[in-house]
């Protein structure tokens, strides 16, 4: 059976791309290779999924992990991260942190340094000044162009809803209107505009960590929060089971906690895929048409993976790095 079957170690992470699966062996085989020695050189599993994240924060993966992607409604970068230790339950995470450029750590140091789980906004970037990471400018030219560009096309795409003057077409500031209707939100997140690196890690002893880090929705609401950051939506970890992350529309994802869902499927014997296709199709019964992905690994090192299949996104890649491997491999689930 899988509970019989010998731990090994198991290096696992997402992330999403259109089209893309030259830069996913590229940017993520060369961030997973990193993450896979940290591990096999004797490193923690807190160690690989920071240092995984980390390498993709700094190499500003696909635009949408790190600095100088997606600009809010203002042009700011702002970005979200959580690192969870499967053994103790703890978890730290940042959400709208500004002016620091390594989430992933200052996150870490949420659930290292203090009692807490979760900082936001200023306090947050306040706390990792005072830790000791730098503060820098989290625009380039590339985020100032989007937002440019978005300016000039009347702030289209948005993500306001019964509000005046008329959102679909116009700039804010805006006012909410008299009435609100029930009527969905005009637009969700797509391929195109989110994503997040999810990093799962499996080590001999059978200890499990995961972690996310993103810079959200590009052109989102100021203080908007996505799954990211909040356990059970981005990623859960549990030493006595495995973990999992997810990535996508993390309005709706966060609503239905698959990451908790999935752990707690194989916790009840469901093997990986199986336990991120029924956390994949809790959030389908409601939102038939969202976007979104996850990645399930147990303490035996079996893995699996689930998405949603929507227009223009009908395969999900993610990386597995393991004994058998050796090296970061790139894996491909058909989407339903």
């Amino acid at each position: 059976s899988l509970l019989a079957a010998c731990p090994k170690s198991t290096i696992m992470s997402l992330q999403l791309v259109q089209n893309a699966a030259a830069r996913v062996l590229t940017g993520t085989k060369r961030r997973d290779h990193i993450t896979w020695r940290s591990l096999q050189s004797g490193g923690s599993v807190l160690d690989a999924v920071e240092k995984g994240c980390t390498q993709c924060e700094v190499s500003q993966c696909d635009g949408s992990v790190g600095y100088g992607g997606s600009p809010d409604e203002r042009g700011e970068t702002t970005l979200d991260a959580m690192i969870m230790n499967g053994d103790t339950m703890e978890v730290g995470a940042v959400a709208d942190l500004r002016r620091v450029k390594n989430a992933i750590g200052v996150a870490r140091a949420v659930m290292e340094r203090t009692s807490h789980t979760l900082l936001v906004g200023e306090s947050a970037s306040v706390f990792a000044e005072n830790m000791g990471f730098a503060a820098e400018d989290l625009t380039t030219n590339k985020s100032l162009n989007i937002f440019s560009e978005w300016l000039k096309g009347n702030c289209q795409p948005n993500y306001r809803k019964n509000v005046l003057p008329d959102p679909s077409k116009q700039c804010g500031p805006y006012q909410p209107q008299a009435s609100v209707t029930d009527k969905q939100l005009r637009g969700h997140a797509n391929v195109h505009s989110h994503d997040t690196i999810g990093m799962i890690a499996v080590d001999q002893g059978g200890h499990v960590a995961a972690g996310t880090s993103t810079n959200g929705l590009t052109h989102k609401v100021p203080g908007r929060v996505g799954d990211s950051p909040i356990v059970g939506a981005g990623a859960y970890a549990d030493s006595q089971v495995g973990a999992a992350a997810a990535t996508g529309d993390g309005d709706v994802m966060m609503r239905f906690l698959p990451s908790y869902l999935a752990v707690e499927q194989m916790r009840s014997g469901a093997d990986p895929s199986a336990a991120c296709k029924t956390a994949i199709s809790r959030i389908k019964r409601h939102y038939a048409d969202f976007f979104g992905a996850i990645i399930c690994a147990n303490t035996t090192g079996h893995y699996g993976a689930a998405c949603n299949s929507v227009d223009g996104f009908s395969q999900f890649f993610y990386m597995i790095s393991n004994s058998e491997t050796d090296a970061p491999h790139l894996m491909s689930v058909d989407c339903f």
